[in-house]
Protein backbone atom coordinates (compact mmCIF):
# COMPACT_ATOMS: atom_id res chain seq x y z
CA UNK A 1 0.00 0.00 0.00
CA UNK A 2 1.19 3.49 -0.88
CA UNK A 3 1.44 5.03 2.59
CA UNK A 4 3.09 8.45 2.67
CA UNK A 5 5.17 8.45 5.85
CA UNK A 6 5.19 12.27 5.77
CA UNK A 7 1.37 12.48 6.02
CA UNK A 8 0.60 10.06 8.82
CA UNK A 9 -2.28 11.28 11.03
CA UNK A 10 -0.96 12.35 14.41
CA UNK A 11 -4.03 11.08 16.26
CA UNK A 12 -6.29 8.19 15.23
CA UNK A 13 -9.45 7.39 17.21
CA UNK A 14 -11.34 4.13 16.75
CA UNK A 15 -14.86 3.06 17.70
CA UNK A 16 -14.33 -0.69 17.94
CA UNK A 17 -17.70 -2.16 16.96
CA UNK A 18 -18.99 -5.57 15.91
CA UNK A 19 -17.63 -8.00 18.51
CA UNK A 20 -21.09 -9.33 19.36
CA UNK A 21 -22.12 -9.82 15.73
CA UNK A 22 -18.81 -11.52 14.98
CA UNK A 23 -19.42 -13.97 17.83
CA UNK A 24 -22.95 -14.66 16.59
CA UNK A 25 -21.64 -15.42 13.10
CA UNK A 26 -19.34 -17.99 14.71
CA UNK A 27 -22.13 -19.48 16.80
CA UNK A 28 -20.65 -18.27 20.08
CA UNK A 29 -21.56 -15.97 22.97
CA UNK A 30 -20.82 -12.23 22.78
CA UNK A 31 -17.86 -12.48 25.17
CA UNK A 32 -16.12 -14.73 22.64
CA UNK A 33 -16.21 -11.81 20.22
CA UNK A 34 -14.89 -9.36 22.82
CA UNK A 35 -12.02 -11.71 23.64
CA UNK A 36 -11.08 -12.05 19.97
CA UNK A 37 -11.33 -8.28 19.53
CA UNK A 38 -8.29 -7.92 21.79
CA UNK A 39 -6.14 -9.41 19.03
CA UNK A 40 -7.18 -6.54 16.78
CA UNK A 41 -6.27 -4.04 19.50
CA UNK A 42 -2.74 -5.44 19.64
CA UNK A 43 -2.38 -5.56 15.84
CA UNK A 44 -3.64 -2.02 15.32
CA UNK A 45 -1.48 -0.68 18.16
CA UNK A 46 1.66 -2.27 16.73
CA UNK A 47 0.85 -1.04 13.22
CA UNK A 48 0.20 2.48 14.53
CA UNK A 49 3.60 2.45 16.24
CA UNK A 50 5.28 1.12 13.11
CA UNK A 51 3.96 3.86 10.79
CA UNK A 52 4.36 6.72 13.26
CA UNK A 53 0.91 7.47 14.71
CA UNK A 54 1.58 9.42 17.91
CA UNK A 55 -1.85 9.06 19.56
CA UNK A 56 -4.27 6.13 19.35
CA UNK A 57 -7.58 6.42 21.22
CA UNK A 58 -9.83 3.37 21.53
CA UNK A 59 -13.48 3.57 22.59
CA UNK A 60 -13.26 0.66 25.01
CA UNK A 61 -16.32 0.93 27.29
CA UNK A 62 -19.03 3.59 27.22
CA UNK A 63 -21.25 4.67 30.07
CA UNK A 64 -24.16 3.21 28.09
CA UNK A 65 -22.49 -0.21 28.11
CA UNK A 66 -23.48 -0.62 31.77
CA UNK A 67 -27.01 -1.24 30.46
CA UNK A 68 -25.94 -4.52 28.86
CA UNK A 69 -26.67 -7.85 30.59
CA UNK A 70 -24.73 -8.20 33.87
CA UNK A 71 -22.97 -11.34 32.65
CA UNK A 72 -21.56 -9.46 29.65
CA UNK A 73 -20.54 -6.41 31.71
CA UNK A 74 -18.80 -8.60 34.29
CA UNK A 75 -17.05 -10.46 31.49
CA UNK A 76 -15.89 -7.20 29.91
CA UNK A 77 -14.48 -5.99 33.23
CA UNK A 78 -12.66 -9.31 33.70
CA UNK A 79 -11.23 -9.03 30.18
CA UNK A 80 -10.05 -5.51 30.97
CA UNK A 81 -8.30 -6.71 34.14
CA UNK A 82 -6.76 -9.68 32.32
CA UNK A 83 -5.47 -7.57 29.43
CA UNK A 84 -4.03 -4.81 31.62
CA UNK A 85 -1.75 -7.49 33.05
CA UNK A 86 -1.11 -9.48 29.87
CA UNK A 87 -0.41 -6.58 27.52
CA UNK A 88 1.93 -4.54 29.72
CA UNK A 89 5.09 -6.22 28.34
CA UNK A 90 3.83 -5.60 24.77
CA UNK A 91 3.29 -1.92 25.54
CA UNK A 92 6.81 -1.61 26.93
CA UNK A 93 8.35 -3.51 24.01
CA UNK A 94 6.68 -1.13 21.56
CA UNK A 95 7.55 2.01 23.58
CA UNK A 96 3.84 2.81 24.10
CA UNK A 97 2.50 4.95 26.94
CA UNK A 98 -0.93 3.94 28.23
CA UNK A 99 -3.48 6.31 29.70
CA UNK A 100 -7.28 6.57 29.93
CA UNK A 101 -10.15 9.03 29.73
CA UNK A 102 -13.55 8.64 31.39
CA UNK A 103 -15.07 8.34 34.85
CA UNK A 104 -12.89 5.75 36.55
CA UNK A 105 -14.70 5.67 39.89
CA UNK A 106 -17.32 3.18 38.68
CA UNK A 107 -14.75 0.69 37.38
CA UNK A 108 -13.94 -2.29 39.64
CA UNK A 109 -11.23 -1.51 42.18
CA UNK A 110 -8.90 -4.13 40.68
CA UNK A 111 -9.26 -2.56 37.22
CA UNK A 112 -8.52 0.91 38.62
CA UNK A 113 -5.41 -0.40 40.41
CA UNK A 114 -4.07 -2.20 37.34
CA UNK A 115 -4.79 0.77 35.09
CA UNK A 116 -2.89 3.09 37.43
CA UNK A 117 -0.03 0.58 37.49
CA UNK A 118 0.11 0.43 33.68
CA UNK A 119 0.17 4.21 33.55
CA UNK A 120 3.08 4.32 36.00
CA UNK A 121 4.98 1.54 34.26
CA UNK A 122 4.66 3.14 30.82
CA UNK A 123 4.90 6.80 31.85
CA UNK A 124 8.29 7.22 30.16
CA UNK A 125 7.37 5.47 26.92
CA UNK A 126 7.63 7.95 24.04
CA UNK A 127 6.81 6.43 20.66
CA UNK A 128 2.99 6.35 20.84
CA UNK A 129 0.35 7.11 23.47
CA UNK A 130 -2.59 4.71 23.56
CA UNK A 131 -5.68 6.14 25.25
CA UNK A 132 -8.47 3.89 26.50
CA UNK A 133 -11.88 5.54 26.71
CA UNK A 134 -13.25 3.69 29.77
CA UNK A 135 -16.67 4.40 31.23
CA UNK A 136 -16.57 7.34 28.85
CA UNK A 137 -19.40 9.52 27.59
CA UNK A 138 -18.86 12.73 25.69
CA UNK A 139 -21.98 14.31 27.17
CA UNK A 140 -20.74 13.42 30.67
CA UNK A 141 -17.33 14.90 29.76
CA UNK A 142 -18.88 18.16 28.53
CA UNK A 143 -21.16 18.43 31.59
CA UNK A 144 -18.15 17.83 33.84
CA UNK A 145 -16.25 20.55 31.99
CA UNK A 146 -19.14 22.99 32.55
CA UNK A 147 -19.08 22.19 36.28
CA UNK A 148 -15.32 22.88 36.36
CA UNK A 149 -15.79 26.20 34.59
CA UNK A 150 -18.62 27.14 36.98
CA UNK A 151 -16.47 26.38 40.03
CA UNK A 152 -13.65 28.56 38.68
CA UNK A 153 -16.11 31.41 38.04
CA UNK A 154 -17.58 31.02 41.55
CA UNK A 155 -14.11 31.22 43.08
CA UNK A 156 -13.37 34.38 41.09
CA UNK A 157 -10.59 32.69 39.12
CA UNK A 158 -12.31 33.18 35.78
CA UNK A 159 -14.65 35.78 34.27
CA UNK A 160 -17.44 34.63 31.97
CA UNK A 161 -16.16 36.81 29.13
CA UNK A 162 -12.76 35.09 29.41
CA UNK A 163 -14.16 31.64 28.57
CA UNK A 164 -12.79 30.59 25.19
CA UNK A 165 -12.48 27.43 23.12
CA UNK A 166 -9.05 27.03 24.67
CA UNK A 167 -10.59 27.23 28.16
CA UNK A 168 -13.06 24.49 27.29
CA UNK A 169 -10.40 22.24 25.73
CA UNK A 170 -8.15 22.62 28.77
CA UNK A 171 -10.89 21.33 31.08
CA UNK A 172 -11.96 18.30 29.05
CA UNK A 173 -10.72 14.76 29.71
CA UNK A 174 -8.50 15.12 26.64
CA UNK A 175 -6.64 18.21 27.87
CA UNK A 176 -3.14 18.18 26.42
CA UNK A 177 -4.07 15.79 23.60
CA UNK A 178 -4.37 16.84 19.95
CA UNK A 179 -7.83 16.42 18.42
CA UNK A 180 -8.15 13.26 16.31
CA UNK A 181 -7.18 13.64 12.66
CA UNK A 182 -8.95 10.41 11.74
CA UNK A 183 -11.89 8.51 13.25
CA UNK A 184 -12.48 4.90 12.20
CA UNK A 185 -15.66 3.01 13.08
CA UNK A 186 -15.95 -0.68 12.27
CA UNK A 187 -18.98 -2.95 11.62
CA UNK A 188 -20.88 -0.69 9.22
CA UNK A 189 -22.53 1.57 11.78
CA UNK A 190 -22.39 5.29 10.89
CA UNK A 191 -22.82 7.25 14.10
CA UNK A 192 -20.61 8.71 16.83
CA UNK A 193 -22.33 7.04 19.80
CA UNK A 194 -21.53 9.80 22.29
CA UNK A 195 -17.80 9.72 21.53
CA UNK A 196 -15.54 12.80 21.58
CA UNK A 197 -18.24 15.16 20.30
CA UNK A 198 -16.14 18.30 20.94
CA UNK A 199 -12.87 16.84 19.69
CA UNK A 200 -14.20 15.43 16.39
CA UNK A 201 -15.30 18.79 14.96
CA UNK A 202 -12.89 18.64 12.00
CA UNK A 203 -11.92 14.99 12.08
CA UNK A 204 -11.92 12.90 8.90
CA UNK A 205 -14.21 9.88 9.35
CA UNK A 206 -14.06 6.43 7.80
CA UNK A 207 -16.77 3.81 8.33
CA UNK A 208 -15.93 0.24 7.37
CA UNK A 209 -18.21 -2.80 7.25
CA UNK A 210 -15.47 -4.99 8.73
CA UNK A 211 -16.32 -6.34 12.18
CA UNK A 212 -13.74 -5.40 14.80
CA UNK A 213 -12.26 -8.91 15.37
CA UNK A 214 -11.56 -9.07 11.60
CA UNK A 215 -9.99 -5.59 11.49
CA UNK A 216 -6.27 -6.13 11.05
CA UNK A 217 -3.14 -4.52 9.70
CA UNK A 218 -4.21 -4.37 6.05
CA UNK A 219 -7.60 -2.84 6.87
CA UNK A 220 -5.98 -0.25 9.14
CA UNK A 221 -3.47 0.71 6.45
CA UNK A 222 -6.28 1.03 3.89
CA UNK A 223 -7.94 3.55 6.21
CA UNK A 224 -4.69 5.50 6.51
CA UNK A 225 -4.31 5.48 2.73
CA UNK A 226 -7.89 6.74 2.27
CA UNK A 227 -7.25 9.48 4.85
CA UNK A 228 -4.17 10.59 2.92
CA UNK A 229 -6.24 10.91 -0.24
CA UNK A 230 -8.52 13.50 1.33
CA UNK A 231 -8.03 17.27 1.37
CA UNK A 232 -8.43 18.74 4.84
CA UNK A 233 -9.67 22.36 4.57
CA UNK A 234 -10.91 23.14 8.11
CA UNK A 235 -13.59 25.42 6.66
CA UNK A 236 -11.21 27.19 4.27
CA UNK A 237 -11.00 27.06 0.47
CA UNK A 238 -7.96 25.69 -1.29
Amino acid sequence: MAIDKKRIPEHVAIIMDGNGRWAKLHGRERLFGHANGEKSVRTVMETAVEIGVKWLTLYTFSTENWNRPKEEVDGLMNLLIENLVKELPTLKKNDVRLTAIGERSRLPEKARELLANCERETANMKRTTMVLALNYSSRWEIAEMVRRVARRVERGELKSEEISEETVASLLETAGMPDPDLLIRTSGEKRLSNFMLWQLSYTEMIFTDTLWPDFGRDEFLKCIEEYQGRERRFGNVK
